[in-house]
């Protein structure tokens, strides 16, 4: 016997596998397999109902959105894709492993920044808080003017509106209206673009003009 044969011999050789145990694992195989036969069965059939509920969707004049379940992340991966598929906006909604679910909106209908923003923090859309804001942010500076404070204090006021209404129906939305309703310290309160007669100042003087001589004539 030569060398290596006899280191050989000498080894200790591995366990043998018994019959019981070649069993139990060639089981927990063909248990895995099935599980996963059976989970791309309900994902096939998850996706042939999602897909004609849309599509009934989509046919139907009367309908802006449709509301879905709650469903798992890879169900909801599945609704986003046929969504885009079929031309449709979709966007999810809720806390995920308690109501997390899907809202399909035809394109002509998909809401605008700030009402994603509340429906994803759970505030209910109201289309009049935005009116609400102009008006309040209009209030607070002509207080302001009204009651001369520092440039410091004015900044502080204003920003504490805007972080105060951002909660509420979101911070772009805020801003714009606290930017439209800005004070004009040289014009007055309402700018330019916000009055009704936008003409210069050259032309309302030629329509002056124009008048008194048709009364004249």
């Amino acid at each position: 016997m030569d060398l290596l044969g006899s280191i050989l011999n000498k080894m200790t050789k591995p366990p043998t596998v018994g019959e019981q145990q070649k069993k139990a694992m060639q089981k927990q195989r063909e248990d895995i397999l099935k599980r996963q036969e059976e989970e791309r069965v309900q994902l096939k059939n998850f996706q042939k109902k999602i897909e004609a509920n849309i599509d009934s969707f989509a046919k139907d004049n009367t309908l802006e959105k449709l509301t879905l379940q709650p469903m798992n992340k890879m169900q909801r991966s599945i609704v986003h894709e046929i969504a885009e598929t079929a031309g449709l906006s979709a966007f999810s909604f809720g806390e995920e492993d308690v109501d997390r679910h899907v809202v399909v909106y035809k394109k002509e209908f998909t809401p605008g920044p700030d009402e994603l923003n509340a429906y994803r923090k759970g505030i209910p859309w109201n289309p009049d808080s935005v009116k609400q804001v102009y008006f309040k942010a209009f209030s607070i500076l002509k207080e302001e003017d009204e009651q001369p404070a520092s440039k410091s204090d004015s900044t502080v006021s204003s920003a504490q509106y805007v972080n105060k209404y951002d909660r509420l129906i979101g911070k772009e939305a805020v801003k714009d209206a606290v930017k439209v309703t800005q004070v004009n310290r040289k014009y007055g309160f309402v700018s330019s673009e916000n009055k009704k007669d936008q003409r210069s100042i050259e032309q309302t003087l030629a329509d002056i003009r124009a008048k008194k001589r048709q009364k004249t004539e």
